[in-house]
């Protein structure tokens, strides 16, 4: 995500009734490498990066930018929250060509089916809403992801267009988040 001046990265941790979301730290790169090599999370993403290859390539805090928040339950990293923007030459044919954020998730495969991601992905949308009022968020996932198209819906998401690439069919959604009430 581009920082906005009026938004100060890293934010404090946000805490939800489980979790905790905060900037990565050093003590998560082992759970960055599972989450890259697992075979399971790369699925629906074009695949995962073979362990040595993680292992060798990731920084001493791996995902340490703007819109990424490490998820905690009980003081370990189970997964991550990100918010990116792609700016103009990182966009395709396939992107609205908005600059919206875009909303991404990856969960360690244990930690799937518990709400988890829902439960993250709610709580960073509403720190965005707060952070940048006013503003859309995109989420993109394979239509074949039934996961991830569930989640869409539950977190408000509606679809803004279907497209071929990767070799499979996208879902991009969008939803304009609402701050949380205090």
């Amino acid at each position: 995500m581009t920082e906005p001046k009026s938004v100060v990265w890293p934010p404090e941790p946000i805490g939800t009734e489980r979790l905790v979301l905060r900037a990565p730290e050093p003590r998560d790169r082992a759970a960055f490498v599972e989450l890259f090599s697992s075979p399971e999370v790369g699925t629906y993403i074009g695949g995962h990066r073979p362990r040595d290859e993680c292992e060798r390539a990731l920084p001493e805090v791996p995902g340490n930018r703007p819109g990424l928040f490490v998820v905690e339950l009980d003081g370990t990293m189970i997964g991550t929250v990100e918010l990116n923007e792609r700016d103009a030459e990182h966009r395709s044919e396939t992107d609205p060509g908005s600059g919206m954020a875009e909303l991404g998730y990856l969960l360690l495969p244990e930690a799937w089916g518990q709400g988890y991601a829902a439960e993250a992905c709610a709580a960073v949308l509403g720190w965005f809403a707060e952070a940048r009022p006013g503003e859309t968020v995109a989420l993109r996932t394979q239509t074949a992801n039934a996961r991830s198209m569930r989640l869409a819906a539950k977190l408000g998401f509606t679809e803004a267009q279907r497209y071929e690439a990767w070799g499979a069919e996208q879902w991009l959604g969008t939803v304009s988040p609402v701050a949380p009430s205090a």
